[in-house]
Order: structure tokens, then sequence, then C-alpha cells
């Protein structure tokens, strides 16, 4: 191909409902910001919480704490820039800006795959070996997980091979499906080999924060992509 017949992208335009229909854009910026809002407030409140109860430094409000920062991310990535789209006649975005974005939405997705890998393990060892949980799953335990899971896939997405980016955008939801539902068949056969049934509730509520977040984050990924 002739040079002269290259074309280098600039930036992207985004058509929405409100280049149609104008009179909703001041309403969809009022319905933006107040989830905005209403989110932000959650997850920077469940931040502060965690860190100031002392009853709450344990290693899966220390995993949730991690997920609230990275939904806090999303936020700030997202949330403003649709707002700002939702008024703005102009609703072009660069490039570079793009590419920042897209980034930041996939780093914090896969990391929260990851973190709900880790979460699956947490709840296995609190069930299964409830003795050396303490032992087991550390501070530095704990920390070591999400500190390899940032600098994986910051490695990952700073390589050029784009090979590299499609077999971990392939394989990193599979493994984490797979290892969440290995933990889970050894806490439910624990589960059952306990006699009483007020054991076997206590023992179900310690994972019903995780089956929580499991439920919204891969419920809402086959919603979407499905």
């Amino acid at each position: 191909m002739a040079p002269g017949n290259c074309t280098t992208v600039t930036g992207f335009i985004f058509w929405g409902i409100t280049d149609r229909i104008t009179k909703l854009q001041n309403i969809l910026f009022v319905v933006f910001f107040a989830i905005h809002f209403c989110a932000l407030v959650g997850t920077v409140g469940m931040i502060v919480l965690i860190r100031v109860d002392s009853q709450l430094h344990s290693s899966m409000y220390f995993f949730l704490s991690n997920l609230s920062f990275l939904d806090v991310v999303y936020f700030s990535v997202i949330a403003p820039k649709v707002m700002v789209f939702s008024l703005a006649k102009s609703k072009d975005i660069s490039f570079p800006g793009y590419v920042v974005q897209f980034f930041l939405f996939s780093f914090c997705a896969n990391n929260e795959l990851c973190l709900v890998d880790v979460m699956a393990y947490d709840r296995f060892v609190a069930i299964c070996n409830p003795l050396l949980y303490n032992v087991i799953m550390s501070k530095r335990v704990c920390f070591q997980p999400v500190a390899g899971s940032y600098c994986e896939i910051s490695y990952s997405y700073f390589r050029i091979d784009k090979l590299v980016h499609f077999i971990f955008a392939a394989i990193e939801p599979i493994g984490t499906i797979f290892t969440i539902l290995i933990s889970y068949i050894y806490i439910i056969f624990a589960i059952l080999r306990i006699h009483s049934m007020t054991g076997r509730h206590k023992a179900f509520s310690t994972c019903a924060s995780h089956l929580t977040v499991i439920s919204i984050l891969y419920g809402t990924l086959i919603f979407t992509y499905l």
C-alpha cells in the first residue's frame, strides 16, 4: 500500500440517543450523576469502614476493600466522560484518551477476576482448615496475590506481542472460574460433613459475601456478552 493511502486514527466519535432526542440530555445527566454519586459514596464508605473498624481487619475484608478500590477507578474512568457526553455537543475522544480509558477499564476488570479467585481460596481455607486459617492467610500472604495480580496484568498489557494479550484474555476467565468451582466443591463437601444445622448455616454464611460478588460480577458479564 502506498504511503499516501494510509489513514491515521486521531480519535473516536460516540453516537448515542441524546444526539437524536436532545430533551433527554439533562435527564440522563441527572441519572448518571445520581448513580455515580451513590456508587462512589458506597464504595469509598466501605473502604473507610474496613480501615477504621478493627473487627474488619481480616483477609476477606482486605480483598473486598481492594475490589471497592477497583470500582472507584471504574467510576472515575467511565462515568465522568459519560456525563460530559450527555451534555456536550462534541462527543469525540482522542485516541490517546481512549487508549488510557480502555487500559484502566481492562486493568480493573482483570484484577477483579484475580481477586475473586483469591477470595475463593480464602473461603476454602476458612472452612476446610479453620484452625490454621490465621496462619495460612496472614497479612503477608494476603498482600502477595493482590500485588502479584497488579504486576502480572500490568506486565501483560505493556507487552507489545498481541498474542500474549489474546492468550491472557482467553485463559484468565476460564482459570478463575475453574479455581472457584474447585474451591466450592471442597467447601460443599466440608459443610456436608458438619452434623449440626447451626454449624452448616454458620459455615455457609461465611461464603455469602463472596457468593454475592461472584453473582454480580459474572452475572453482569453473562448478561452483557451473551
